[in-house]
């Protein structure tokens, strides 16, 4: 049942107060008019609460922004949401479409570090969040007494002689929450066996992420990509004031999971709006994504802390080679991934996640 300005709004109760759900939430289709973003099309997702969110249906379907009540959880880069026909796949050209947002996705045939693999030039992170979307369908509906208003497509990484990997993606909400959920599922409609790396660039950034800031998480081992990540490295779970010439640190985390398999991290501020406290959590399946990569990044303007689970390093795809860690995806076969990402609205949310996350490592 729809939990709107502070109580439960049954159906039959709302339904004659209101001439149109968009009086209270809802979702819509908007095109980007100005710039590098100009002609894009995305959805833009309210749910009543002060939680909303947009999608980038020509990025990947990833999202771009996300607020409560006029609170950013994300980062948002100099680039701005940049059209997929600005894409530079060369070398670390990536960085120059990469807006942040609250979601990135990086795969599906190779993520992490520009490399050669195999006699293959790659890139950055890979070519999936500069896809746009095909087969759109836009829609929302009463499930009983709850309001359900979702957006799915799919994308195609292909190419001639060599792979067909398709990602169909929903992407969901429903009114009265503050939380929105994910499905993707791979498929190889190709005929050969295909790499597949994928992972979930989530991007938090201020008011989330401020001086003394937290990650909470159930890690039971954080192991640094490089040596730069060894610097403060007792203090990986926590983020400093912008700092003139911070390098980035990288950190890899064995993570714990919960019931069902299910891991739980989260960006929280306590000290924010005089201790009432902000942050997000993550939600995701160990099981789906066995590995768990943070993103410290502390410096003036790239201010952000990246929560991003996976199912690979960053090193780059002929590391993950090398290691017998590369996943394949044989032809026909799939692979679904589920991840929840919600707000916490104050204290008492920010202590029972905690908990939670305690429980966890028990």
């Amino acid at each position: 049942m729809a939990q709107l300005f502070g109580e439960e709004v049954p159906r039959g109760t709302l339904l004659p107060k209101i001439g149109s759900l968009t009086q209270v939430g809802g979702i819509r289709r908007i095109e980007l008019k100005e710039g590098n973003e100009k002609g894009m099309e995305a959805v833009d997702f309210r749910t009543g609460t002060g939680f909303g969110f947009t999608v980038l249906l020509d990025r990947g379907m990833d999202i771009s922004w996300a607020e409560y009540c006029g609170c950013s959880l994300c980062w948002h880069s100099s680039t701005g949401q940049v059209a997929p026909a600005f894409y530079e796949p060369e070398k670390l050209g990536w960085l120059r479409t990469f807006y942040g947002g609250l979601l990135t996705t990086c795969g599906l045939t190779y993520a992490g570090a520009p490399c050669v693999d195999e006699g293959v030039e790659l890139g950055l992170h890979g070519r999936i969040s500069h896809i746009p979307a095909k087969d759109i369908c836009i829609d929302g509906s009463w499930e009983g007494n709850e309001y359900r208003m979702f957006v799915k497509g799919k994308m195609r990484e292909t190419i001639v002689f060599g792979e067909n990997l398709v990602l169909t993606r929903e992407i969901s909400a429903r009114l009265g929450e503050n939380k929105l959920y994910i499905h993707d599922v791979v498929e190889n409609e190709g005929y050969q066996n295909t790499p597949l790396m994928i992972l979930y660039h989530v991007n938090g950034g201020y008011p989330a992420i401020d001086e003394d800031s937290e990650l909470l998480s159930p890690t039971l081992k954080v192991t640094p990509r490089d040596e730069a990540a060894k610097v403060g490295m007792e203090e990986y779970n926590r983020f400093q004031a912008p700092t003139p010439g911070f390098a980035e640190r990288v950190y890899y985390h064995e993570m714990a999971a919960g019931e069902e398999g299910y891991v739980y991290t989260a960006l929280v501020n306590r000290k924010f709006n005089r201790g009432r406290g902000f942050g997000f959590y993550l939600k995701y399946s160990r099981n789906e994504l066995p590995c768990f990569v943070e993103w410290k990044m502390n410096a003036q303007g790239t201010y952000v802390v990246g929560i991003e689970p996976s199912n690979c390093r960053v090193e780059g795809r002929d590391k993950e080679r090398a290691r017998g860690t590369l996943q394949f995806l044989a032809p026909t076969a799939k692979k679904e991934y589920h991840l929840e990402i919600g707000v916490l609205t104050g204290q008492e949310e920010i202590r029972e996640l905690e908990a939670r996350i305690a429980r966890c490592k028990k």
